[in-house]
Order: structure tokens, then sequence, then C-alpha cells
């Protein structure tokens, strides 16, 4: 790896643009990938996202932009994924670049749904990338803040700690704080099972639960993905620490949570279609709702909350009746 790795993100939404910004105050030149012509054309124009992050001002002479997604792998020595998990193995079908000797960081809060992988397996499964290549990016932090510039923490997780430090300094700012896990597994189905959660807590409270309800759903949702991730994945962890329950909290509390916003809708009456529609932004805690639930099929590990927001986007039931059950279950 050369001594002053290039950066590139791939990815044109809020997340994505918040990763720019975080690059762009330690770095002269940072590649971006975007799918739209029209948001770069734009950026160049009057230096901000056109759909994400707008009031985020970038000079244009620090971004190498592009729509070409070969272009942004070969200019780069480390990529940051920011593709919707949805989307990503669309995406990754038009590279004909290699992978080969990348360095790659996942951003992305969800689960391939082609392979009901997370990304990073997805990447070590399907293109041969080694783990120690293959990086985790999570929070608790929301893009909005961001772009606020209110102080947010990082968690960076790799097998290999030179390679999370190299990524953490060069996302780090007065506003940016990140701390290096070797828990790579761990820290990305925690960012995984986090939006399911806060689905949950989306259908809560559009039925009109209040916060004390909210408060034992949280508790208990900690406690359902420590058992969840010590299944997948076991390795002495602290499930307390901020990538775990801090990235729960903050997605499950957060006016800014999109998957809190897209629960909230379900809770309210809204088709799992309808809610989907009306939101500009991708929820990736219904997919992660499907594979999550489908994970643990034997049923092994007791995980009521992920059974209940399966039952309600999946198989149709009655958000109410299910979250009446649900708060038996909860101590």
């Amino acid at each position: 790896m050369e001594k002053n790795p290039k950066f590139a993100v791939l990815g044109g939404g809020s997340w994505a643009t918040a990763i720019v910004k975080m690059l762009t105050e330690n770095l002269n030149e940072v590649g971006w990938y975007m799918r739209s012509v029209y948001a770069i054309e734009h950026l160049k124009r009057q230096q901000h996202n056109p759909s994400y992050l707008s009031s985020v001002e970038f000079k244009t002479e620090q971004l190498n932009l592009t729509n070409d997604i070969n272009e942004a792998v070969v200019n780069a020595d480390y990529l940051i994924f920011a593709i919707p998990s949805a989307f990503l193995h669309s995406e990754l079908e038009k590279l004909t670049s290699s992978l080969k000797d990348k360095v790659i960081f996942s951003a992305i809060k969800g689960i391939v749904p082609e392979t009901g992988l997370i990304v990073g397996e997805h990447f070590h499964d399907k293109y041969a990338i080694p783990f120690n290549n293959i990086g985790v990016i999570t929070g608790p932090c929301h893009a909005e803040e961001v772009a606020l510039e209110r102080l947010s923490y990082l968690t960076i997780a790799s097998n290999d700690e030179e390679k999370a430090k190299i990524m953490a300094n060069h996302l780090s700012s007065y506003y940016i704080k990140c701390k290096v896990s070797d828990d790579i597994i761990g820290t990305e189905y925690a960012a995984v099972l986090k939006n399911i959660y806060s689905v949950a807590a989306g259908i809560a409270h559009g039925l009109g639960y209040g916060d004390n309800f909210q408060s034992v759903l949280m508790s208990n949702a900690i406690r359902e993905m420590k058992r969840f991730i010590k299944k997948i994945h076991k390795m002495k962890r602290n499930i307390n620490n901020s990538a775990y329950l801090g990235d729960l909290l903050v997605t499950g509390y957060s006016t800014f949570s999109r998957n809190r916003m897209f629960g909230n809708m379900i809770g309210k009456g809204y088709t799992v279609k309808s809610a989907q529609m009306e939101m500009n932004m991708v929820a990736e805690g219904y997919y992660a709702a499907k594979t999550a639930y489908e994970l643990d099929a034997t049923k092994t590990t007791r995980t009521p909350i992920i059974d209940a927001v399966h039952a309600v986007l999946y198989e149709n039931k009655n958000p109410k009746k299910v979250f009446k059950k649900l708060a038996d279950k909860l101590d």
C-alpha cells in the first residue's frame, strides 16, 4: 500500500456525502462515484449535492467526480462503499476493473439481499477479498449532524489495525472522533440489527406507545443484539460500547433516523409499499428484518423484536396486535 493512499467514495446519498465531507477535511483530492450525471453536473456548478445534505458546500477542485464505477475503482487505493445494500449487487455488476489489492471499507448498514450476507462477507465470498483488506465504518453518527459539524463519533473496524488507523486518521477532524476496533463481524451485524430495532421503535411510536415503553424496547433490543451477535461470531466484546449500544440509541431515538421514520409510518397505518414510496431514502431495516429472521430459522436464539418486525413487514400481520403480544415478552 502506498504511503499516501488515494480514497474514493462510492454512493450518492446522504451518508456518502457526509463521508466525502469528512475526507475533504484531510485530503486535497477525493474520488466520488455517483450514478446520477445530473447530480455530478449540479455539484460542479453549485458546489453541493442537489438531493442530499444540500447545505454542505464542497470545493469542487478537491473532488474527482465520475459516474463510471470503474474509473473510481482504478484511481483509488481505499474504496468506501456507501451504496444502499439493496442496490450494491447491481452496481458491482458494472465492474470490469479488479478489486484485487484494493482496501474496501463498508459504510453500508445493511445486508445484501441477493446473497443474505453482510457487506464485508459479500466482498470476501464473491470477490475473494481477504478479510485483512476489508473494514467497516459504523456510528453512532447521523449524516445530518455531520453536515452541521456537530461533534460525532465513528468506530472503524478491521482485522488489520494499521488499515483501520489509516482510515480513522483520514476521517477525523475537530467534529469527528474515531475509535478503531478489531470486531469487524460484530460491529457490522450491530449496524444491521440496530436498523431493525429502529423500525420497531418507529412502529411503537406510530401506534401511540410512549417514552416508558420505548426505553424498555431499547433495553431489550441491546440484549437481543448481544444474543444474536454472540451466536454469529463469538468473541470478547462489550455490547455497551458506542459501536453497539450508542449506534442503537441514536438510530432508535433520533428524528433523523429513516428507519424510525419508516416504522412510524407503518405504525400509523401505511402499507409497507406506500411507506417506501413516500420516503426518498432507503430504510435498510426493511431488508435486514427478512435476512436476520431467516438467519435464525431454527429459532435457537430468542429474538422477539426481530420476529415482531418481520411479522409486520413480511407476514402482513396487524402491527397493533403484534406489538401487544411483543409487550408481554419484554422485561
